[in-house]
């Protein structure tokens, strides 16, 4: 339940400490006094967008606070873990909203936290409804919604929920193979060329450098024939360099067996002289090499010519031809395979299906069963609020195909008038018809929801006296369970409620603002005196009698 609530600076409310009891309260006052202040708060509570016209005139911020005492919650726990909060002490939870001009703060406690984890917090804490709020209840997901929860699918519904999700992804992946690009005939057959020509080249990247070094080698060959066979003969002719140097090598010996002293200097020339002849040698070697036949040649241009023509084809080097080879083999192969893939996803597709029709199945059996209890039970709770003859169904309506809700959709059918055809609830239902729907629909679900704070805000409004205190036993009826707030503008209703809080304007200080007080004995006989539109001691005795009958 929620059992304090503190309002500072929202609207007309300069200051507002409630201490909530549990069960039914009654929240009256005049028109314009500030009873929408309390729904103002308690949505700021449940996580909507925050306006800064919220904040009382002339002050800087609106702060809003709710304490909620939890006996058993393990969702809420699950959710406080889930986005990092503080976990509930002696089962407490503290909520705060903080607006000022730049913006808003939520605290859950006392922790800062998205307005995301707020609502869904507040999913699980509160229920609010208002005079435009049964809207919603036109909705054919909102119906089918109520129905699970009166059918208690819950972990059904997560199952196949998770399932259609993945169906969803998978489908996602088909479609993007099915739209992808198919390569056409003329574009297989150009593929086909290509990657035959470059696996017929039968490259390596390897093998550039040194065919490169070949090919100049051998363009060169009748050049570097001539100019090893020039430097060979200036080195060893009889008049070459070796002979003269030899003479030069001879007489330098006799040097050093007339002097000693000049060894070290002559050294030199001898060493001059076996440079020269391992010169002689690489190049005489080197020539033998140089021998180059026309056949070899030519086969050297064309494998040269070859690569040229394919880097200018396909790349500016081996690496890129090879790369552009394993793009076009991708997707020839893709093609090949594309039937089998095909299969796959149809297979994968059905799979998918089937898991999906097997949860739907068990989703419509457990609607099927729970329908007519949920319509028989709507029905029993609407002759307790007027409608004495009314018809009140569900139809289930297949779907044709697999949807994220499962095989079928529900409509809601109402009758109000004997001898009338039920219609959808959306084209017979006025304003004070929807309201006592949704206050039999809520009695209905009241076992099987755990909702801990129902707020009713002027629901009992477009009805009359009789059916509205109807509808205040209702709500006391649901009160045994949870707590119920009801804003009202009905003595009917305020009486049967064991706590009575008035709201009302007063003017301190040459300024406006709201107030709440909690009324007992002659005050709140004095609201409902006011409340039935009389004075005078028979009014006064119709409010006492309002209250001892409740």
């Amino acid at each position: 339940m929620l059992s304090s609530l503190n309002i500072q600076n929202l609207a007309l409310a300069e200051s507002v400490k409630w201490n909530l009891n549990s069960g039914l309260s009654a929240i009256t006052g005049e028109t314009g006094a500030g009873k929408s202040v309390i729904i103002g708060a308690l949505k700021l509570l449940s996580g909507i967008r925050a306006d800064k016209g919220l904040i009382r005139n002339g002050e800087d911020k609106t702060t809003v606070q709710g304490v909620f005492e939890l006996e058993n919650h393990p969702a809420i726990d699950e959710i406080l873990e889930e986005t990092g909060l503080p976990a509930c002490e002696d089962g407490q939870l503290y909520i705060r909203r903080i607006i000022t001009p730049k913006g808003s703060k939520q605290f859950v406690n006392d922790e800062a936290c998205t307005l995301g984890a707020l609502k869904k917090l507040s999913d699980h804490l509160m229920d609010l409804h208002g005079p435009h709020d049964h809207q919603s209840l036109f909705a054919n997901d909102k119906q089918l919604q109520l129905l699970d929860r009166y059918a208690q699918l819950s972990d059904t519904l997560t199952t196949y929920r998770s399932q259609w999700r993945d169906y969803l992804d998978y489908k996602a992946e088909y479609d993007a193979f099915l739209s992808s690009e198919m390569l056409s005939d003329d574009e297989l057959e150009l593929y086909r060329f290509q990657l035959q020509e470059i696996t017929d080249a039968d490259l390596n990247p390897d093998e550039v450098e040194d065919l490169e070094e070949q090919y100049q080698r051998a363009s060169n060959f009748t050049s570097l024939n001539q100019a090893v066979g020039t430097v060979l003969s200036q080195l060893s002719d009889e008049e070459g360099v070796l002979s003269k140097l030899n003479d030069v090598l001879r007489t330098c010996r006799e040097l050093e067996s007339l002097d000693n002293a000049l060894e070290p200097q002559l050294t030199p020339v001898q060493a001059a002289y076996h440079e020269l002849e391992e010169i002689d040698h690489t190049l005489r070697s080197y020539l033998d090499k140089l021998d180059l036949d026309p056949e070899s040649f030519q086969e050297l241009e064309e494998r040269i010519n070859t690569l040229e023509t394919l880097k200018r084809k396909y790349g500016g080097s081996v690496e890129e031809i090879l790369q552009h080879a394993e793009r076009i083999e991708r997707k020839l192969n893709q093609t090949d395979e594309r039937e089998e893939m095909q299969a796959q996803f149809e297979a994968g597709m059905q799979k998918h299906r089937d898991k999906l029709t097997k949860t739907a199945k068990k989703l419509t059996t457990a609607r099927k069963k729970s329908a007519p209890k949920l319509a028989k039970e709507i029905t029993e709770h609407l002759k307790d609020l007027g409608f004495r003859q009314a018809k009140f169904d569900l139809e289930l309506v297949p779907s044709e195909t697999l949807t994220a809700h499962g095989l079928e959709m529900v409509e809601f059918t109402f009758g109000p008038n004997p001898g009338e055809p039920s219609k959808p609830l959306k084209q017979v239902a006025s304003s004070g018809e929807m309201s006592r729907v949704m206050l039999a629909l809520k009695s209905s679900l009241a076992e099987h929801d755990e909702m801990p704070l129902l707020v009713f805000d002027e629901i009992d409004a477009n009805v009359g006296g009789e059916i509205a205190a109807a509808v205040g036993q209702k709500m006391k009826a649901l009160s045994e369970r949870r707590q119920v707030l009801s804003i009202t503008h009905f003595p009917q209703v305020a009486a049967i409620a064991p706590t009575h809080c008035l709201v009302e304007k007063k003017t301190i200080k040459g300024r406006t603002t709201s107030q709440m007080t909690e009324l007992d004995g002659d005050h709140r006989v004095s609201e409902l005196v006011r409340m039935l539109g009389a004075s005078g001691d028979q009014a006064e005795a119709l409010a006492k009698s309002l209250l001892a009958e409740s």
